[in-house]
């Protein structure tokens, strides 16, 4: 039988630093505001003319790909995960099968934003398992600084928002009991506006706004976020999907070595640390210096904890998210 195995890491983000006192220049906040609710301290923002969605997920890709120890043309399949795509169409995937200079494999597009890594990592999974394909380039990446609204009217959610991209070489072994042992997926469209960018679409908004003069006091070009109403749904669902992986595996909370969670909000991740009774060294966060990167999120922290040697060979490392659309998921991993 096939297993999939996580055989290189990277990430990259931008140099330009952006922090908290820097937001205060351009809205109503401060340092106190953004840490107290939120846990960051600063976070990356692209220059622009400098990076995209795309060349940032490249540049990690690059040193995933090293780190495996293979050639770009071993890659068999590119799967990558995002919210800010360079473009309406085509998206990321086939962008980065040009620009990395690989053979005509499959490339695929990950809608599922906070939750991208996952649903990527878990469709990586399958097609390893099935005997498909041999090595899998697994992108999440975000450029979300471009779209935010840096008014005080927007300070709620562009104070949370960074730019950066993280990758996964997934590769194909046999007969081993390493690597991953389970994903678990799953989404709750009724809130689905309570997180969300609804324009631009090809709804109505298309013609009516996009196509004639834009209303500046239009709000639907920004994202919007019910932050309590996120807040409460993240924290049962994660606690939910944390303890769905662990039983589907027949193991239990005193097995994890190392939860990694989406870089959401330090006081969600706080809370499942306790929830979970695990000790800070059985956490890794890194939202205070890169803030939410999406997609990003969770592949810059496994990379950074394992750059760390937070991760040991034989470690039960969990991965999980939650985010817009709802969407959750987890996966666990035997290193």
């Amino acid at each position: 039988m096939y297993s999939s195995k996580l055989t290189g890491l990277g990430y990259f983000v931008p140099d330009n630093t952006v922090t908290n006192d820097d937001l205060a220049q351009m809205m109503d906040t401060n340092d106190e505001w953004i840490q107290e609710r939120t846990g960051i301290k600063e976070r990356r923002h692209v220059i622009k003319g400098e990076d995209t969605t795309t060349s940032m997920g490249v540049k990690a890709a690059k040193i995933a790909i090293e780190r495996a120890g293979i050639d770009k043309d071993d890659i068999d399949f590119i799967v990558f995960a995002t919210l800010s795509p360079d473009y309406y169409f085509p998206g990321p995937g086939v962008l980065v099968q040009r620009d990395l200079g690989i053979k005509t494999v499959g490339a695929l597009d990950v809608r599922n934003q906070c939750s991208g890594f996952i649903y990527a990592l878990s469709v990586a999974d399958q097609y390893i398992k099935s005997g498909m394909y041999k090595n899998i380039l697994v992108i999440g990446s975000e450029l979300h600084s471009h779209g935010l609204d840096m008014t005080t009217r927007g300070r709620g959610v562009s104070v949370i928002f960074g730019d950066g991209a993280g990758a996964a070489v997934v590769s194909r072994e046999e007969g081993s009991s390493k690597g991953i042992l389970s994903t678990h997926l799953h989404s709750e469209g009724q809130h689905a506006e309570e997180l969300a960018l609804t324009a631009p679409g090809m709804g109505e908004r298309w013609v009516t706004d996009i196509l004639e003069d834009n209303d500046p006091d239009d709000e639907s070009y920004y994202p919007h976020m019910n932050g309590q109403f996120v807040f409460k749904n993240a924290v049962v669902r994660f606690s939910e999907v944390i303890v769905e992986g662990l039983k589907a595996n027949g193991l239990s909370k005193s097995d994890i070595d190392l939860l990694v969670p989406h870089q959401a909000n330090l006081r969600i991740s706080q809370f499942i640390q306790k929830k979970f009774e695990l000790k800070d060294d059985q956490v890794f966060n890194n939202i205070m210096k890169y803030g939410n990167t999406t997609a990003a999120s969770i592949p810059i922290a496994l990379t950074e904890a394992w750059e760390a040697d937070r991760i040991k060979e034989g470690d039960l490392v969990v991965l999980a998210a939650f985010g817009s659309g709802f969407t959750w998921g987890s996966a666990v991993i035997r290193w």
